[in-house]
């Protein structure tokens, strides 16, 4: 590559990923931009130009073309490369068969491979040193001055960045020991991926939170005390020149960028490797854990519309749903017998995690929900009824189910209406419970924090309009068996999590909450 660029010829390279900078003289650009590469003397950086700026940027974000004299795009040594949008999607395939760079000769593939490993090794220790600066230059500082901070402000700006410092330290100490120093190719990390996914569920908390600390910042900031106190302490510990709300980014970006680097990876790893079905374990899992991430994310954001929700239901008693649940999996109108009383009543249900709320239409305006008690979802077995005579309650039930008591024998049948209707709240239950134990298993939960937030919005919404919220519309009962529009792939490289809108319709504030329904296939 340097021989090429001293031997006279033009060499570019169109971005595979967007570079966002960090520092000075670094060179920023979007995926498919084209870079003049000047100088590839350094094997992890080089210096290019794109129309008249110049700088520096990280060479495994992108992919070489030689222009020969004849006008020809010809790649170089370092193999063919997908395209961005492939990249970005996790869809390079890296079998011989349909993999161009493995069509490469061997010494080439195993140059590109050490290159993507030494990147690896380069981005973790510069992301450790960035953890450090967080915690020793920013948290311990802020952690002195109780007269600025206390407790919860410090809770919501820095999470549980700690964790992962301490996580980080261990995987990039695993990661060492698998570094091959003298032929990097030969490295086997993947491995150290697998031992570690658990860990990588922390990021979870600190994503859900990243949003939250952005606001308490900005919030800070409008006071000048604390503009010059982060400034300060950015100085103290010779970090570079980027504000705070730079560096608690940058394990958002770190989670979100392991997909990227293992997918790239994967495909300058010849299925013969020792490494390469440990590297494409490792990879399902990141993609895994970046989505499921990305899943608490989207529910997060819709707290403040159950928020809202419950405050449009009237007479409510007892605990809010946020106490408990983050999320409404199925709605809808059923029949519903319950012992010992054995007569049959229309409800509205809502099934949220760990509850479902029962509630009843007024007789006049059909539109207004009243409050008639819940049922405890993990004191519950799902049971299917059989039509016919059914013999707990001694009546005939078609398109039936059952709630069980697990601890005594309270028993509640549900009749819905059609068959169909039936199989979409059998298939609910099951995503209820599903939905619990994964939650259990990240540690997934509202913070103290968010639900005052959410609150706080409810009650500013409703002050604003100068009446209780009553909603506008009972929307249809959503389709459980729809995958969902909340998708998102393993593209949120350098960047916050995004969700598409969901389609606005004739009843805003029923249609937005029975929204908050994605089921998965």
């Amino acid at each position: 590559m340097a021989l090429l660029i001293s031997g006279g010829s033009i060499v570019s390279a169109e971005a595979v990923w967007d570079h966002v900078t960090m520092a000075d003289r670094e060179l920023a650009f979007k995926a498919g931009d084209v870079i003049k590469v000047l100088d590839a003397s350094n094997k992890d950086w080089w210096w290019g130009q794109i129309d008249d700026e110049e700088g520096w940027f990280p060479a495994s974000f992108v992919r070489l073309w030689v222009n020969q004299e004849e006008n020809t795009a010809v790649e170089t040594v370092e193999g063919a490369s997908p395209s961005p949008s492939e990249v970005q999607n996790g869809h390079a395939d890296a079998s011989p068969s349909s993999s161009d760079c493995l069509c490469q000769p061997a010494q080439d593939r195993d140059q590109m491979r050490a290159n993507i490993i030494n990147e690896i090794m380069s981005t973790e220790r510069h992301y450790i040193k960035h953890l450090k600066d967080i915690c020793e230059g920013y948290f311990r500082q802020c952690k002195k001055r109780r007269d600025m901070f206390n407790d919860d402000q410090l809770r919501v700006i820095f999470g549980n960045i700690e964790d992962i410092y301490r996580f980080q330290m261990g995987f990039v100490r695993d990661l060492e020991k698998q570094y091959n120093t003298e032929e990097p190719h030969l490295s086997e990390i993947g491995p150290c991926f697998l031992e570690h996914q658990d860990g990588f569920w922390i990021y979870s908390e600190y994503c859900n939170n990243h949003v939250d600390a952005c606001m308490e910042l900005s919030r800070l900031m409008k006071d000048g005390r604390y503009q010059q106190f982060f400034e300060a302490c950015r100085l103290v510990q010779q970090m570079i020149d980027i504000a705070i709300d730079g560096f608690l980014l940058t394990p958002v970006q770190k989670i979100c960028k392991y997909p990227l680097q293992l997918a790239e990876l994967l495909k300058y790893t010849v299925q013969e490797h020792s490494d390469y079905r440990y590297v494409a374990a490792a990879l399902a899992v990141m993609r895994n854990v970046t989505q499921q991430i990305n899943e608490r994310k989207r529910r997060l954001e819709n707290i403040e519309k159950i928020a809202q929700w419950q405050a449009s239901v009237l007479d409510w008693e007892g605990d809010d749903i946020l106490d408990r649940s983050s999320e409404l999996v199925y709605t809808g109108e059923m029949s519903w017998i319950y012992q010992p009383y054995g007569r049959s009543q229309t409800r509205v249900f809502f099934l949220f995690d760990h509850q479902m709320v029962l509630c009843k239409k007024d007789l006049i305006r059909r539109d207004i929900l009243y409050y008639k008690g819940r049922i405890n979802m993990d004191r519950y077995n799902v049971v299917d009824a059989v039509d016919g005579r059914d013999d707990d309650f001694n009546v005939s039930v078609k398109n039936a189910f059952k709630l069980s008591n697990k601890d005594s024998d309270e028993i509640h049948i549900f009749l819905a209406k059609k068959l169909e209707e039936k199989l979409r709240w059998l298939r609910g239950f099951h995503e209820e419970r599903k939905m619990v134990q994964e939650d259990e298993k990240i540690g997934f939960e509202i913070s103290e924090y968010q639900k005052r937030q959410a609150a706080m919005t409810v009650r500013r919404m409703t002050k604003q309009k100068g009446h209780r919220s009553v909603p506008p519309g009972y929307p249809p009962p959503m389709d459980p068996m729809n995958p969902g529009q909340y998708l998102v792939g393993d593209s949120m490289e350098q960047s916050e999590f995004e969700f598409p809108e969901p389609e606005r319709c004739k009843s805003p504030f029923w249609q937005s909450f029975s929204r908050l329904t994605p089921f998965r296939k």
